[in-house]
C-alpha cells in the first residue's frame, strides 16, 4: 500500500490529469508496475522525466516496459483526451486521493486510476453488495435478481455489477426500480456501452444518481481480456457478493474466485428445482 503520507485530497487540474491520462495509456504498465513507479517517484509528472536508466532501476521495469514509457505515442494528444473528460464529466481518482476506497488499497493487483461518470459520493457508502450471474440467464434468474437486488436497495445497500447482459443488468435494473443507487464497473472505457443494448440502463444509472465507473482510458474496446480484471473491483469495492446462476467457467466464478481471495462473503442463490 502506498505511504499515508502521498493520500492527499486531489481536484485535478488540466496539466496534472494529463500526466495521468499519459500514464494510463501505456501499454504493459499494469497497476503493479504503476505501484511501484509511485512508490519510488511519488507523482506521474517525475515519472514522465525520467530517463531509461532510471526507469530500469524500479523494480519490475525492465528495459521493454522502460521503452513503452518512453513511447512517444503515449504522449500525444493528451490535451485532446483531457478535453473529451471534461466535455463529458469524466473524472479521475488515483490512489493518491484521500478519498480513493479504502476497500481497494487492499486487494491484490490495486487499480491505481479509476475513472468515473456520476455520484462520486457512492464510493463512500457504507454497504455495498455485488450481484453477479449469467449473461444467458433464465426467466427465474431474471426474476430473482430483480427482487434481490429490489429488496437490497429499499435498505439503503447500493449494488454493484458490471452492467453486463442477463444478471448483472437486472441487478442494476431491480435496484432502480426501488429508487436505490447502482454502481456499474466496466471493461472498457467510459465513452464505450457494452452492450449496445444496455444504452438507456447506462442513462438511466446518471440519471438516479448512480455511478459509473472504470479504470481503462477513453477509447478501450471491450477486450475479453479486460472483464476478468474488471471482476476484482466489483468483488473489492463489496462487503459480499451475490451469485445467481453462473456457468462452471465463467466470468461469475472468477469473480467469486476474486471476492474469496479477498475475504469477502459468498451467496448462492439455490437452482429452481422443477
Amino acid at each position: 500500500m502506498l505511504s499515508s503520507a502521498f493520500l492527499c485530497i486531489r481536484r485535478y487540474h488540466m496539466e496534472e490529469q494529463e500526466y495521468w491520462i499519459w500514464l494510463s495509456r501505456i501499454e504493459g504498465l499494469g497497476p503493479i508496475k504503476m505501484k511501484e513507479l509511485l512508490e519510488k517517484y511519488q507523482t506521474p509528472k517525475q515519472i514522465w522525466n525520467l530517463t531509461k536508466e532510471e526507469l530500469i532501476q524500479t523494480k519490475g521495469i525492465g528495459e521493454k516496459i522502460a521503452n513503452q514509457i518512453l513511447e512517444g505515442q503515449y504522449r500525444q494528444n493528451l490535451k485532446k483526451y483531457s478535453a473529451y473528460m471534461n466535455q463529458y464529466h469524466i473524472g479521475l481518482i488515483t490512489i493518491l486521493d484521500k478519498d480513493y476506497p479504502e476497500s481497494l488499497k487492499h486487494i491484490y493487483d490495486t487499480p491505481i486510476i479509476l475513472f468515473y461518470k456520476g455520484n462520486r459520493e457512492l464510493l463512500k457508502h457504507s454497504y455495498k453488495i455485488a450481484m453477479v450471474g449469467a449473461r444467458e440467464c433464465s426467466n427465474y434468474g431474471k426474476q430473482v435478481s430483480l427482487q434481490f437486488s429490489y429488496e437490497l436497495a429499499k435498505n439503503d445497500v447500493c449494488i454493484v455489477s458490471g452492467m453486463a447482459k442477463g444478471i448483472d443488468a437486472y441487478s442494476h435494473m431491480g435496484c432502480l426500480q426501488a429508487k436505490g443507487k447502482t454502481i456499474a464497473v466496466l471493461g472498457n472505457g467510459l465513452d464505450q456501452i457494452y452492450p449496445k443494448e444496455n444504452s438507456r440502463l447506462y442513462e438511466q444509472i446518471l440519471q438516479t444518481g448512480g455511478l459509473i465507473l472504470s479504470e481503462y482510458i477513453i477509447g478501450t474496446k471491450p477486450n475479453k481480456l479486460n472483464f476478468p480484471a474488471r471482476n476484482r473491483i466489483i468483488s473489492g469495492l463489496s462487503k459480499g457478493v451475490i451469485v445467481v446462476e453462473a456457468k462452471q467457467k465463467s466470468g461469475t466464478l472468477n469473480t467469486v474466485d476474486f471476492a474469496l481471495d479477498q475475504g469477502k462473503e459468498v451467496f448462492v442463490v439455490p437452482r429452481k428445482h422443477y
